[in-house]
């Protein structure tokens, strides 16, 4: 489903009344989808189709985490309910792309080495480019790029070299970022270690980070295209802008969502969608293509922090790299908190203190678990997934334009 703007989102609200009912037919339609064209790029494990009565009337107030991590799991996939293990795709993205991805993070490293000679600030600025990143930015804007080469029969070194760049630059500002988050929130963990604000203190990480965009913005320079100069600009507006909003709360219900997914936009979806129009514009797509390029990365995106803020109540803090409940512990009502004062209002004063109130964290971490703010969630989540594979669909055939069909389904299906 498109995600156009706050009201239409807002609207999902409303329109959630109507899920339960969409739902209950996903098993015995799942054979019938109308999307059969996406489900043939799907994974080549042995699914389990779920009774789907079963699943309705199992104890959805379980507080048992692994048991409701195990519920989503099982409508994670896009297609088909699944149980067991993460899927095995034939076009596993990051396989395709293992020459693309190998030097990603060497290849920053050695642009900001570039750029200053005092080692204790490169030693800040690398420090969350050590490898172990999932590197999910660049590799689906190099994705994009060779898929939207082979749809326009685009081959030419010296295009994809620009194009592996701006892959590079999005994975730059997104670390800046989160080195800015790393201060404002006061993180102790981050990527299953010490966060850059626990290791320097936090004038010096304010800098790096500043450090990290300006080097990311002469990289941009470089690539000497007016255009995706200025979209990739507007990326770092949209982080700035959502940052602010983050800070904020509204008071009604349909505000509250609508301001939690124009956030979420400019935080997240803002970053990956850019990014996948500005490899569009370098290859001389037209308006559509770069406009369908766009609209892809915008629900990829979406999709993304919804499960993000999902995992947020279902996963280990050793599996996410960070603690468990960790927004709930900055005052942040994500989707699985909004969707829950449906059935328990007396969450929407908590949101409002921004659960600063002794007892306020867990107390909501509980609510959540006992309403189905979780299944709703993941069904959003699922609905921008699916519309992310669709508008890949209308590219033609290639491994890679496979490869983005898949990567939806990845994104749906992770567990950290």
């Amino acid at each position: 489903m498109a995600c156009t703007g706050p009201s239409k989102l807002c609207a999902r609200i409303c329109w959630w009344k109507q899920c339960t009912q969409i739902r209950k037919k996903i098993s015995t339609t799942s054979s019938k989808c109308s999307d059969e064209r996406t489900l043939s790029y799907f994974p080549k494990s042995n699914s389990t189709t779920i009774n789907s009565t079963s699943f309705r009337h199992r104890d959805l107030h379980s507080s048992n985490v692994a048991d409701i991590a195990s519920r989503i799991r099982c409508y994670g996939t896009i297609g088909t309910p699944q149980t067991g293990p993460m899927p095995e795709y034939e076009y596993q993205p990051y396989k395709l792309l293992e020459d693309d991805l190998k030097d990603v993070y060497t290849y920053i490293r050695e642009a900001l080495r570039k750029n200053t000679y005092q080692d204790d600030l490169y030693e800040i600025a690398t420090y969350y480019f050590d490898g172990h990143g999932k590197a999910i930015r660049p590799m689906v804007a190099i994705l994009m790029a060779r898929a939207i080469n082979c749809h326009i029969n685009k081959n030419s070194n010296f295009l994809l070299s620009a194009q592996r760049e701006v892959g590079m630059i999005s994975e730059m500002i997104h670390t800046a970022s989160l080195i800015h988050d790393d201060v404002i929130d006061q993180s102790d963990f981050r990527r299953g270690k010490p966060s850059v604000n626990v290791m320097w203190n936090q004038k010096k990480v304010t800098m790096a980070g500043d450090f990290i965009l300006a080097v990311a913005s002469m990289l941009i320079a470089r690539l000497r295209n007016n255009s995706v100069t200025l979209v990739l600009s507007q990326v770092v507006t949209d982080l700035v802008q959502g940052e602010f909003m983050q800070l904020g709360s509204k008071e009604t219900e349909n505000e509250r969502f609508a301001h939690y997914l124009t956030k979420t936009y400019r935080k997240t979806a803002s970053l990956i969608a850019n990014s996948m129009k500005s490899v569009a514009i370098l290859a001389g797509a037209d308006e559509e293509l770069c406009n369908l390029s766009y609209q892809y990365g915008k629900n990829l995106g979406i999709g993304f922090q919804l499960v993000d803020d999902l995992l947020d109540f279902v996963s280990s803090s050793e599996a996410m790299g960070k603690p468990a409940a960790a927004d709930l512990k900055l005052g942040l009502a994500t989707a699985p908190v909004l969707f829950a004062c449906e059935k328990f209002p007396e969450l929407n004063p908590m949101i409002m203190r921004r659960f600063q109130e002794p007892g306020d964290v867990q107390r909501a971490f509980e609510l959540v678990h006992k309403s189905e703010g979780l299944e709703q969630t993941q069904f959003l989540a699922k609905q921008h997934c699916q519309e992310a594979a669709r508008l890949a669909n209308s590219l033609t055939e290639s491994p890679y334009q496979k490869g983005l069909i898949v990567t939806a389904d990845f994104v749906l299906n992770r567990m950290k």
